[in-house]
This record gives C-alpha cells, structure tokens and sequence, in this order.
C-alpha cells in the first residue's frame, strides 16, 4: 500500500481522508474528535489545516470534554480560531448536550428523580460554577417552565429566597423543585445545602407554594432530599 504525504490543503487530501467526505462515506462514528471538530471549524490557519487546528484545541484546553467549559475567548486563543470559529464549536457543543437532554417541556408530567436528573445533566454536567435552577409546577405538578436563579462560584451557589420565589409566585406556581450542579462531580448535599434547602421550604409555606425536592446533580450520579427522605428534616 503506498503512502503519501498529507497537504496542508484539504481538498489536495485523498477524498477517504477528507473528514466530510469520510462521514458521507462511513458515518459520524468513523470520525476522531478532531475531524469533527475541523468539520465545524471548516477551514485551517494559513500554515495548518483545519484538522490540525482541531487537533491543536483538544491538545492546549485538554480534550473534547474540557470545550464545553471553555467560552469563546479562550478557544480564541489557539491559532487558527477566531470569534466565529468558536461560536460555531460551542452552538455544536450545546445542540449536542440539548440532543442527549430527556425532553421537559411545558405540560411534561414529572414522574419522579429520575426524570430530573436525565434532563438536566447534559445540561450541567459540565458547568464550572454551580447553577441554582427551579421548576415551576401547576397544580398537577405539571412543569410549567424552569428558571435559573443564580450562578455561583466554583464552590457555592448564592441563593436568597426572594429570587428563589420571584418567578414561581409571577407564574402563580402551586409548587416547586430546586436543583443544583455540584462541580466536584459528588452530589452529597453540603451542611450548606441542607441548611438552604429548609430555609427554601419555610419560605415556600408562607407563600402557600409546595417544595417537592432538592436535587443535586453530580458527575453520572445525582442526590435528592425527597428520595432520601430528608423534605421534612427540620
């Protein structure tokens, strides 16, 4: 089999190892993360090809996993990728988590956990900081929509229950769920947490709105206060 030297120019590659043309022919699957990545990217810098470039941002922002944490400046900061370039990685990253997220949309019936925790871990699995959400339920707990209350640091979130409740007494909710992402990976509540939540519930009683549970998420596991039997501590 003889061998060949690779162009910098893609279209001068062997059409077998042309990252577009290789998906036509085997499937996505057949692809290494780096000519996926340069089918978004499209084209390469002046001295590199477009698969370079990929292989160039998985190397300096360590690995596939580790884009979805980063924002456009610092993907800008590899040679070859620009505002643009960027953009498009990250709206990949994103239709990527969106596709494996379980749907919940407005009217979803929430079953138990689970249901929870398979739709938002895409979603944010791979946050740097913790995010505070609430789901807003009706009266048959149906889901009426979900809100983001706050972005903490990498350690804590900063939540206050004026805007916890804000969204869900405007949306005249009858009850509510909170969840949280723990960057660590483990979702065992902190002293924090557990303090939070009871706080959160106590609120929800004077509003009349019901706290259904407190779900952490954590690295392909999750913890929720209902499961555990821990809505009624305090």
């Amino acid at each position: 089999m003889g061998s060949f030297v690779l162009s910098k120019n893609i279209t001068h590659w062997p059409e077998s190892e042309r990252p577009r043309e290789r998906l036509y022919q085997t499937g996505p699957g057949s692809l290494s993360d780096a000519q996926l990545l340069a089918i978004l990217l499209r084209v390469g810098r002046q001295d590199s090809t477009a698969v370079q470039v990929a292989m160039d941002l998985l190397h300096h922002l360590g690995g596939l996993q580790a884009l979805a944490n980063r924002g456009v400046e610092e993907l800008c900061m590899v040679p070859g990728v620009g505002p643009a370039k960027a953009a498009q990685i990250l709206a990949g990253i994103e239709l990527g988590k969106r596709v494996l997220s379980t749907p919940l949309t407005t009217g979803t019936k929430i079953g138990n956990s689970g249901d929870l925790y398979r739709h938002f871990y895409p979603l944010l699995r791979d946050r740097r900081k913790e995010v505070f959400k609430v789901l807003l339920l009706d009266t048959k707990h149906t889901v009426i929509r979900d809100v983001t209350v706050s972005e903490g640091s990498l350690t804590a979130s900063i939540v206050h229950p004026r805007e916890v409740f804000n969204e869900a007494v405007r949306e005249s909710a009858a009850a509510v769920i909170f969840l949280h992402n723990h960057p660590s990976g483990d979702p065992q509540p902190s002293g924090e947490d557990r303090t939070l939540t009871i706080r959160l519930r106590a609120a929800g009683e004077i509003l009349g709105i019901t706290v259904l549970d407190h779900v952490i998420i954590g690295d392909g596991r999750y913890f929720s206060f209902s499961d555990e039997g821990l809505m009624a501590e305090g």
